[in-house]
């Protein structure tokens, strides 16, 4: 049974913010366009793999596990792929090199994203699993005159739906004034687009009735959400980018396909991602992939824990532009190590099932209203410096909720540590710099600063950092050169 927290999201559709009210309590359905696997994901494509994961949590506490499914696909037949497999692995046949490409870059993805603390979706479909669905739908397409045959492609032809264009406000006028008439000259209008396309002898293929071709990428995602979630569902989400044509162009085939009026009663879409105030590009060499923070020491001379990238992407509200950095690396990181360290001094552990504090969970049916959240749980943390169990064990419950292992944090901390290969040590050290924060709390300055002393004694640095957006200090060390 759903949860007496009434959930608001903001439906792209309808340019609202709406009571979602799913057409089945019991069976609440959720699909988001995932990666097309012929390169590693960027941290602009894991700002939507964390947001839905989140609102999948959401929705699982809301309604039960059991009562939620959740589809993410997996494009691996695109031109970009056929490129990167000719690119990469020029002596070997087309179709086991692509195999090798999106092979490996699936198995990243999941790496990647199982760092960032993502459970797995229910269902996770590859569109090379589904092409005698998109042959199906593209054949009833055509028996009801709402696609064409033309110069070896079969198109949709978009006049032929009244309302296309409503999700992005678009309509077909603004299209044809902004036509390239060379390239869309077979076209019966400019907005037409591909469904099926032929392939050449070396580009990978299928038997169809219009010869051996391959998909358009639109077609997928209506038949792999339409296999799992049925005609209509409840929730389809993904990045802006997504809005037009992609989108858009999903609705017109699925509604023209099972003749219905919508394909999904809720469009969610976040915003766009920017890296240090600038658009991310190769050509300014800005572009960080999950893997570059990850595994290599690209970005600030060091590897990051998956938790702070995961926390950069939920501090600012899912709808709004993100500026990711890596001062908001430090920052996250920081406060992360400062919760654990201070539920560790309060002895609690989340909770599993636990429910969130009802400040917190307000916050989060609140359309996803992370920012708002994140300062609950800042409130909570001074509750329990001052030594408030309950308000610790909350701060515990509401970070595993959204999918924080802080044990993450723990092993990257200490990985980087110059005293790392010493656990004693770094024990003691930790100890002692928990027994000073302690004496801080209590105005106990002779006490805090003995402990400073004693450790600068040993060689051991403190460096004491405040937050100014909370105020709160973060203490750490490292031994002198």
């Amino acid at each position: 049974m759903p949860s007496d927290h009434r959930l608001k999201l903001t439906n792209t559709l309808t340019r609202t913010k709406e009571d979602f009210v799913p057409e089945d309590a019991n069976n609440v359905r959720m699909y988001v366009c995932g990666p097309t696997v012929y390169d590693y994901a960027h941290i602009g494509n894991a700002r939507p793999v964390v947001v839905f994961d989140v609102l999948n949590r959401l929705l699982r506490h809301l309604y039960g596990a059991d009562h939620v499914t959740y589809v993410r696909n997996i494009t691996d037949v695109d031109d970009k792929i056929n490129a990167r497999a000719l690119r990469d692995y020029p002596s070997l046949a087309l179709n086991e090199a692509i195999a090798r490409v999106t092979q490996k870059t699936a198995d990243q993805f999941h790496a990647d994203v199982k760092a960032l603390g993502c459970m797995e979706p229910d269902f996770e479909p590859r569109a090379t699993q589904h092409i005698a669905g998109m042959i199906e739908m593209i054949n009833t397409l055509i028996s009801r005159g709402h696609a064409y045959q033309v110069a070896g492609e079969v198109l949709f032809d978009t006049a032929s739906m009244p309302a296309y264009g409503e999700l992005s406000r678009r309509n077909l006028e603004d299209q044809k004034a902004g036509a390239r008439v060379a390239v869309d000259a077979h076209k019966k209008s400019p907005g037409d687009f591909v469904l099926w396309k032929l392939s050449s002898g070396d580009e990978p293929g299928w038997d169809s009735p219009w010869g051996r071709g391959r998909p358009g990428w639109h077609i997928e995602c209506s038949v792999m959400s339409a296999h799992h979630l049925g005609p209509v569902f409840d929730i389809h989400g993904g990045g802006l980018d997504l809005i037009f044509p992609h989108h858009e162009n999903e609705i017109a085939q699925s509604c023209c396909a099972h003749g219905t009026k919508l394909m999904a009663h809720y469009w969610l879409h976040n915003g766009f991602l920017q890296v240090e105030g600038e658009k991310m590009s190769k050509s300014l060499g800005n572009f960080i992939t999950l893997h570059d923070l990850l595994e290599t020491e690209k970005v600030g001379g060091r590897k990051w824990p998956g938790m702070a990238i995961r926390l950069v992407l939920l501090m600012t509200q899912y709808r709004q532009p993100l500026d990711f950095t890596e001062k908001a690396l430090e920052e996250a990181e920081g406060l992360l190590e400062k919760w654990d360290d201070l539920l560790a001094r309060a002895g609690v552990t989340a909770t599993a099932g636990a429910e969130p504090a009802t400040e917190f969970l307000e916050a989060m049916v609140d359309d996803l209203n992370t920012p708002r959240a994140l300062a609950v749980l800042h409130g909570l943390a001074r509750a329990a410096r001052g030594g408030d169990t309950a308000s610790a064990q909350a701060l515990a419950d509401a970070l595993a909720f959204l999918g924080f292992d802080l044990a993450d944090v723990r092993r990257a901390v200490d990985a980087g540590r110059p005293a790392a290969a010493d656990p004693a040590l770094a024990a003691r050290v930790d100890a002692l710099i928990a027994e000073r924060n302690a004496a801080r709390e209590a105005k106990d300055w002779g006490e805090a600063d003995r402990i400073r002393d004693l450790l600068a004694a040993e060689g051991v640095v403190l460096k004491d950092t405040k937050d100014k957006a909370t105020g709160l200090v973060e203490t750490s060390w490292e031994m002198a050169q």
